[in-house]
């Protein structure tokens, strides 16, 4: 079995790491270049690199932030915020990116991921999908929609029926984000998790919630997760990498060896 992956997620605004609730009420939570260089030695086995504003904006990733980012670590470093063309993927990559993530130009242009994926591998190509859940009437199935440009705008786009589109398009993996459990620490959406990773083969990553240890563990496994995104709990110190990799150890989950990170 696969080892379950802890991934720091740094959202950066303006050149700086920030984390809200439910996509609003920012907080500033550091510099990008020393976050990815701690959560590095500390024992994270990748970094997602998220540049918040920059669709929205209109505009493309801050590459010399990413570029020192890149430089400053030695795991594997994903980036998303204003990916437009595969050019720019390129670009990315040549300034130290590992996976290109990509959500609301590829909403508007689904080609994008087949064409990156052609380029560079489905390996380097993330699809990032902001979910909201959708009101339904008592007794209905849950339902979530997709929203694009930093969570600002809905789409209309059904969320498991995008997944199973970008899969057959050639992403490699999906970056899934619910929006009502973001930044919350009530605890990953597992409904949503488990219906998107029971209608894909590719590895999925839990975003939007995590506040606890045991939300973790649920996530890789009620909600058949194959990594975790987390940021509010590690930003503000509430527990340590080794710590969160030796609580899933006990719980029997596979994780990279923890005896070499800072405890």
């Amino acid at each position: 079995m696969l080892a379950k992956r802890i991934i720091p997620c740094l959202d950066v605004l303006g050149g700086r790491v920030v984390k809200g609730t439910r996509f609003v009420n920012l907080q500033d939570a550091g510099d990008p270049v020393e976050r990815a260089a701690f959560y590095d030695r500390e024992g994270a086995d990748e970094l997602v690199f998220l540049d918040i504003t920059a669709s929205a904006e209109g505009r493309r990733t801050m590459i010399e932030v990413v570029r020192k980012t890149a430089a400053s670590i030695f795991i594997p470093l994903a980036v998303g915020g204003g990916i437009d063309s595969v050019d720019f993927m390129g670009e990315l990559l040549q300034s130290g990116a590992d996976k290109i993530s990509v959500n609301t130009a590829a909403l508007a242009n689904p080609a994008l991921i087949r064409d990156g994926a052609a380029r560079f591998g489905s390996q380097c190509i993330v699809t990032a999908i902001d979910a909201r859940r959708v009101e339904e009437r008592p007794g209905s199935p849950p339902r979530w929609e997709v929203y694009s440009h930093g969570g600002r705008r809905p789409t209309g786009r059904d969320a498991i029926a995008w997944a199973v589109e970008v899969e057959k398009l050639g992403a490699g993996e999906i970056l899934l984000t619910s929006m009502d459990a973001d930044g919350t620490r009530d605890g990953y959406d597992i409904a949503l998790l488990a219906a998107v990773a029971g209608a894909v083969p590719i590895p999925v990553i839990a975003s939007g919630g995590a506040g606890t240890l045991e939300h973790l563990s649920q996530a890789l496994t009620i909600g058949k997760a194959h990594a975790v995104l987390v940021a509010s709990i590690l930003h503000y110190g509430l527990y340590s990498i080794a710590e969160i990799k030796n609580f899933l150890a006990e719980k029997g989950l596979p994780v990279r060896p923890v005896s070499n990170y800072i405890t």
